[in-house]
């Protein structure tokens, strides 16, 4: 193996493996309300776009990074198209009181001047 395919191998398993925690939490939490939909859209848009290019080189890790990155994208497209309602309650909160903020600061006051 030379250096250059061994370098491209442990950096696709690296970017892999930071990814993980991302994803982990996404499905555990289903919080996904720090996303937004522009920037998960065009993101898939350009992971579509960039696999013509990747897709035409030789088979190699630089596929595997990209099925990752293509997977990672399009799961948290999905899971924020389906939970983006989840744990709200109405009235500007969260099922916890709170935007996500250790502070529990609510909602309704986010951003409000003093």
């Amino acid at each position: 193996m030379n250096l250059s395919l061994l370098a491209g191998t442990l950096s696709t398993v690296l970017f892999a493996v930071g990814m993980l925690p991302m994803l982990v939490k996404a499905a555990r939490t289903k919080d996904l309300a720090s996303y937004s939909l522009g920037s998960l859209l065009l993101t898939n848009v350009a992971n579509a776009v960039h696999s013509v290019y990747v897709f035409n080189l030789p088979a190699g890790p630089i596929w595997a990074l990209h099925l990752a990155y293509v997977l990672a994208s399009a799961l948290m497209l999905a899971w924020w198209l389906r939970y983006r309602d989840t744990g709200r309650t109405g009235e500007g909160t969260t099922a916890a009181g709170t935007n996500g903020s250790e502070k529990g600061i609510p909602i309704s006051t986010i951003g409000a001047q003093p």
